[in-house]
């Protein structure tokens, strides 16, 4: 059954298109259901004879196979791009790929795009597009009879604009045919509400070779050092508070929902290994990890799906688009500090399901660029995140299409930690109920004290 929001877009876009209209952008919060309703339009387009075909992309494999799923569902076909099947997914790196046969049989037909996550190809035209933007604009944006573009976080970190995307003049505002908020989807019960957790320490202290400098939090020490966010990330004091703290409150859910499950996203393959020893020798909890390394990343994530495994832990394997709807915790222990990045990660844990708690709890650290995206996150387009136009032409790649599979990993594992942290003793303690968002509850435990975001209290 669908969601009214999507029933509604479906509408609106098959409408749209019957006026004439070619290509229909929707930004709806991640963890809304995306997939569902461009499978929805796909039949409805199919059944209403305005297409013959229907391609789908998307950016990493983990994406591909999961729209693959969901369209063999609601079109009844195997959705493989073989005998009897009316059309396939495919990832945004392998459209450079296709042989010139594909794209001349597609000619012959009238064909459905869809593109997911279309904020991953960049550029208005080809002289400012990305790799993957340029093969959208010139291999699929003039062959589609209609196209479907989506996104849950729709700008980039590089400021470019979005493929085949409207801008305001002069304000640089997305244009889109629908929209469907965070805050939308909380009323509906068709996102959970999130609460984000920022942990500081009082007392740091950086050894470099000839001293040792003392800290009262993590944002002074990383503004007066040369000291990287890395170290923080990486020190075994502070994995173990905040993954103890990700551990009990995961624990605390599973006693309504036992199957519930919590997500933590690491900054590379031994960063993950690490979390993993940790997770699994100090506090006995059951892990599974995915890496860009694995042989066959998807058949582990499924597992983990199917399994009432209590973590998994991910390098660039569950940054978005990844449905695991029993996730309700989250550690973003990344090194990747981008706005886009951060929210991608938060709708992992904000899928609703059938169980009794629906709680949703991310932890991270205190550092000024997590800070400022916690606070806004009721903000659906935060203003710092609109296209700013660049006059100069400038070459830009994907953000992830470095490494296909890796999303950012790759890119994580080059930074190196530079200083020794060293965190004075860790005092446990019950966490207390959070305030509104414009509070400030700050819970003293020792070394450790804890900034709790609560967004959306008067829409929940």
């Amino acid at each position: 059954m669908l969601r009214t929001w999507q029933q509604e877009c479906s509408e609106r876009a098959i409408q749209n298109y019957k006026n004439g209209q070619h290509h229909f952008f929707c930004q709806a919060t991640p963890g809304a259901g995306k997939t569902v309703l461009a499978a929805t339009i796909a039949s409805r387009l199919l059944k209403d004879d305005m297409v013959d075909l229907v391609l789908c992309f998307s950016p990493s494999l983990t994406v591909s196979d999961g729209i693959k799923r969901t369209f063999s569902e609601a079109l009844n076909c195997t959705f493989n791009g073989g005998l009897g099947s009316i059309g396939q997914s495919l990832t945004y790196q392998s459209i450079q790929f296709l042989s010139e046969e594909f794209w001349q049989t597609l000619s012959s037909y009238r064909v459905f795009v869809v593109f997911d996550e279309i904020h991953h190809c960049s550029g208005s035209e080809l002289e400012n597009a990305n790799v993957w933007g340029q093969q959208v604009l010139t291999k699929i944006q003039g062959l589609a009879t209609y196209t479907l573009a989506m996104s849950g976080t729709p700008w980039r970190s590089d400021s470019l604009p979005i493929v085949m995307s409207e801008y305001s003049d002069p304000e640089g505002k997305l244009l889109v045919d629908y929209q469907y908020t965070l805050r939308q989807a909380i009323v509906d019960k068709v996102c959970r509400v999130p609460r984000l957790v920022l942990i500081d320490s009082e007392h740091l202290s950086v050894s470099n070779e000839d001293k040792v400098e003392s800290f009262s939090s993590i944002l002074e020490m990383l503004k007066q050092t040369k000291t990287s966010y890395q170290s923080v990330i990486h020190n075994q004091d502070a994995m173990e508070y905040l993954l103890g703290l990700g551990c009990k409150k995961l624990a605390e859910i599973r006693t309504q929902s036992p199957n519930a499950g919590g997500l933590v996203v690491a900054s590379s393959v031994q960063h993950a290994q690490t979390i993993q020893k940790i997770l699994s020798q100090k506090y006995s909890q059951s892990v599974s990890i995915v890496t860009y390394r694995h042989e066959d990343p998807l058949a582990e994530i499924e597992r983990y799906r199917q399994s009432e495994a209590q973590w998994i832990v991910s390098v660039g394997m569950i940054s978005e688009g990844t449905d695991i709807p029993r996730l309700q915790v989250c550690c973003h222990m990344s090194s990747v500090k981008t706005e886009l990045y951060f929210r991608q990660v938060l709708g992992r844990i904000l899928r609703v399901n059938s169980t009794i708690n629906q709680q949703a709890w991310l932890y991270t650290f205190a550092e000024q660029s997590l800070i400022q995206f916690s606070e806004r996150i009721e903000q659906d387009i935060p203003d710092s995140c609109m296209f700013a136009k660049i006059e100069s032409l400038i070459e830009f790649e994907s953000e992830s299409q470095h490494s296909g599979l890796t999303g950012h990993g790759l890119l994580e594992e080059r930074e190196e930690v530079k200083s020794t942290l060293v965190w004075s003793s860790v005092i446990s303690t019950e966490l207390n109920p959070v305030g509104p968002l414009s509070a400030l509850d700050e819970l003293r435990l020792g070394a450790f004290k804890q900034r709790v975001i609560s967004a959306f209290l008067a829409t929940s």
